[in-house]
Formats: C-alpha cells, structure tokens, sequence
C-alpha cells in the first residue's frame, strides 16, 4: 500500500492510494491504530510522507562507494544523525547555505526506512516487525563542511542543513518491499542519470542496520533511518559536480516512485 501525506485546509494528513488511482482518507495514527476510510480525497499538496522523530543515517554503506571515497568498507555501521528541521517536501527546494556558505553542495539517493513502532535490541530475525514501510531520501551534504576547508569532519553540520533530507513522495508499506536489499536506486541531475545502482551492495543490510541501531537504544515510532548511498555522488567525480541555483534532483527507487526537488539559493 502507498501512503501519502498531504496539506489539508484543517492541516497535514494521510490518505492511502488505491489501484484505481483514487485516494481513500485516513482516520488516526500512522504510527499507532488507523483505518482507511471509504472517503475518497483529492490530495492536496504532498508532504515530506512522516514527520520524523529521529533521523538516524549511515555513512559509507555502499562498497563501491567506500572505494570512491577512499576508504574500506566499514567492520561496524557509520552513525551520524541530521536534524529533523532539515526535512524538505517533494517539490520543494533545496536551499544552498548563504548564512554559513557552502559552495559544494552534494546529492545522494538514499532508501529511507520508518520505525513503525517502539524498537530496542531487535533480532536480525525480527527487525523487519518493527517496519512501518519505506521512501526515497535525499541525504544533501555540504561537502566543503564534511571533507574540506570550512570544517573538515564535521557530518552532522554538512548534513543538518534546512532542507537537507527531502523525503518522499509517498511511504510504502513493507508488504509491498519484502526485500529490501533487492532495489534499484538513481540519481538524475537535470536529466542526467548520476547515480544508478542497487541496494544489494550495502555492506549493511536493512536487518542488519536496525538491529545495531536498536542495540541499548530505543527507536521510537517516526524514527526514519537513511540507509547510505551508492557510488556516483558529485565530489567523487572529476571534476566534482556540485549542485546550483537552477538545478532538478530526482531520486528514483524501484517500487516506491521519483523524489523531485529544485535547488536554489538560500533566501535571505
């Protein structure tokens, strides 16, 4: 099932899209009990598909991607968080920093993974349970803040900028992706495909992502994990590509849709 999150006269809410392309409401919580109405809806402006209570992320989860960024895969999962002010909507812009400049700014498609419900030391076994469903992300990275000169090592600055992480367009429940680590993933920077791979190259699977994740830690229902990203992001390229004012970033994965967002300048 596709869920979707849209703007409403009375504020944000769900609705459930059916095979004959109609929208049928949603009464309650996502992340608690909720029922699919017979109440067909016209979607109005779609929204990032979950407000996250976390965003967990992992970093150099692809091989071939740890190699273009010179490094080994790793023997444990890479953590570093992003704020949840940096969620963006499908269709809305991502914001180039101006009041802290940053002049290489990165795209990198990602398979986003919600918590559905309250999760501590999961099994490989029962990680899955835990699953509400899964969307596209947009892990932007300020690259100049991770790698270079205006601060070198710092993740969680390069990558908790506004309008860092869209997510989206819709939430797709598990049952309609059993497996995962069976998906194909893009990229698409102004028509051009960038990125263009499969997420059974991660060195950690899904199960394996959630079961270290909930180690002596509480996963709350909302939390959205970002699951890393293949190899062909911009700084990695010769000469790098950075993203500017003007641009269209697509993210694309099989069985879930096309994430689309323009970029810009920061207004100031």
């Amino acid at each position: 099932m596709k869920l979707l999150r849209h703007l409403t006269p009375a504020g944000p809410a769900y609705a459930a899209l059916q095979p004959d392309g109609t929208a049928r409401e949603i009464s309650g919580d996502l992340l608690g009990d909720y029922q699919i109405t017979d109440r067909v809806v016209s979607p109005g402006k779609l929204l990032a598909p979950v407000a996250p209570t976390n965003i967990l992320a992992i970093g150099l989860n692809y091989r071939k991607h740890a190699a273009e960024s010179g490094n080994e895969p790793p023997k444990t999962p890479v953590l570093f968080i992003k704020a949840t002010s940096s969620v963006q909507h499908p269709g809305d812009p991502i914001e180039l920093p101006v009041k802290l400049a940053s002049h290489k700014v990165d795209y990198e498609c990602e398979l986003a993974v919600v918590i559905g419900r309250r999760c501590k030391n999961a099994t490989r076994a029962n990680a899955l349970d835990f699953v509400l469903g899964y969307t596209c992300a947009n892990d932007v990275s300020a690259r100049d803040w991770q790698r270079g000169d205006l601060g070198g090592g710092q993740w969680c600055e390069a990558k908790s900028f506004d309008t860092f992480c869209p997510l989206g367009p819709v939430l797709v429940t598990k049952d309609e992706i059993p497996h995962p680590n069976a998906l194909q993933i893009r990229t698409i920077l102004n028509g051009e495909t960038m990125q263009d791979w499969n997420t059974n190259d991660m060195v950690f699977d899904v199960p394996a992502l959630i079961e270290f994740l909930s180690g002596s830690k509480t996963l709350l229902p909302g939390t959205v994990i970002l699951t890393g990203t293949p190899h062909g992001v911009g700084f990695a390229r010769r000469p790098p590509v950075w993203l500017k004012p003007g641009d269209e970033v697509v993210i694309e994965i099989e069985k879930i849709g096309r994430l689309s967002n323009p970029v810009i300048a920061e207004p100031v």
